[in-house]
């Protein structure tokens, strides 16, 4: 591809992946609740999410669920009970709280636990799928070999993806500073939980 369509793209995938959605807000959240080098392996979980969503779309896996709406609405389904399921989790607060008091806190969470939950949450929505199939494509010159232009558009998504990441992950590091007063802890739970349940309920209200 030519130099200027890759900065095109590069500009479009750095605000996309700058938006907030559920992969943000998990990283953001694992940052204040583990720490910013235990986050590490959330981040590590939904960047491989994120890269083998591209590679399927790549792969044509998007126009089999286009063809099949039973079976899109099936792994939307899971994706919308998975969301709903972090969102009650959050909002009580009880997956890997931060520790406000000098009590011990619960068992830290592994990182295998901790790429395991990034991953489920990078795969949670099915629409990235057909969203990386209509988006992926516009960017690719049919007249050149089509494989290497694939990967080096996978590879500067995922860049960008990561970017991000880290800024999310230090923004929930300052947070954490300011959330040692239980009050205000708790009032955060409630509202990433809010907000982890919102990006189910429009999940399934998605067509």
């Amino acid at each position: 591809m030519t130099l200027q369509t890759w900065w095109l793209f590069l500009g479009a995938v750095f605000v996309l992946s700058g938006t907030p959605g559920p992969n943000m807000l998990h990283i953001l959240t694992r940052s204040l609740r583990v720490g910013l080098r235990r986050s590490l392996a959330a981040m590590a979980g939904c960047l491989s999410a994120v890269v083998l969503v591209l590679l399927a779309s790549a792969a044509g896996l998007s126009a089999v669920l286009m063809a099949s709406p039973v079976l899109f609405d099936i792994l939307r389904y899971a994706g919308v009970a998975y969301l709903v399921v972090l969102g009650v989790r959050a909002w009580r607060g009880d997956d890997a709280p931060v520790t406000v008091s000098g009590g011990a806190g619960p068992a830290p969470l592994s990182p295998a636990r901790l790429y395991r939950d990034g991953l489920l949450i990078g795969l949670s929505n099915p629409k990235l799928l057909l969203f990386a199939s209509a988006f992926l494509p516009q960017f690719v010159d049919p007249a050149r070999p089509q494989g290497p232009q694939f990967v080096i558009l996978v590879v500067t998504f995922a860049g960008a993806e990561l970017l991000w990441y880290g800024v999310y992950a230090l923004g929930g590091r300052r947070l954490a500073t300011a959330l040692t007063r239980p009050a205000l802890k708790r009032a955060f739970d409630r509202v990433t939980g809010a907000i982890f349940v919102g990006f189910g309920a429009m999940l399934l209200g998605a067509r």
